[in-house]
């Protein structure tokens, strides 16, 4: 009777370090002791609060700063909203730095249709911080409809709208600063 008690304390005190030690690893460089957090959303929190993220360290508590904050005073963001005010906005995650504008027609009765998405690689005010898709869909008669990737021409001209537009408010922005 002690022996099976013994032995079924022993199995309980195996699974309950197996399931104490399954949380953590070891770095293979350090040799350190890394313990793994299982919940995903502290695991993401944790990661966002050390700097994540596309656009660095925007969660920053000691900056003071929020998403809101930081979105609105990033000239390359601002920038594309105001250049492109006239598209219906269909989706703007600045976490993952893409803005999606919906599908657009100048006429209401028009076949033809385009839709445009901005990616923000950097947040830094230059050419190659954002990259410009676009697309054209024509629509016939019966319903049928085709898309189609529009040229880089058309995606640069935009971006260089954007651009323009990022330098006019940072200009702006820095004479306020200077009053």
């Amino acid at each position: 009777m002690f022996e099976k008690r013994s032995n079924f304390l022993m199995l309980i005190l195996i699974i309950f370090n197996v399931f104490i030690f399954s949380c953590s690893r070891t770095d293979p460089v350090t040799g350190e002791t890394v313990r793994i957090e299982p919940n995903p959303d502290k695991k993401a929190r944790e990661f966002a609060d050390k700097g994540g993220g596309i656009f660095g360290d925007i969660n920053n508590k000691k900056s003071g700063s929020t998403n809101f904050e930081f979105a609105s005073s990033n000239i390359l963001w601002r920038a594309t909203l105001k250049s492109l005010d006239f598209l219906p906005l269909l989706n703007a995650d600045y976490m993952g730095g893409v803005i999606i504008f919906d599908w657009y027609s100048k006429d209401l009765n028009s076949n033809e249709q385009i839709k445009i998405t901005v990616r923000f690689l950097s947040p830094e005010l230059r050419s190659d911080s954002i990259k410009i898709i676009s697309h054209k869909k024509i629509c016939e008669e019966n319903g049928k409809c085709t898309t189609t990737l529009l040229s880089d021409n058309f995606s640069n001209e935009i971006k260089e709208s954007i651009i323009v537009s990022a330098r006019s408010l940072k200009i702006s922005d820095l004479k306020k600063e200077n009053k």
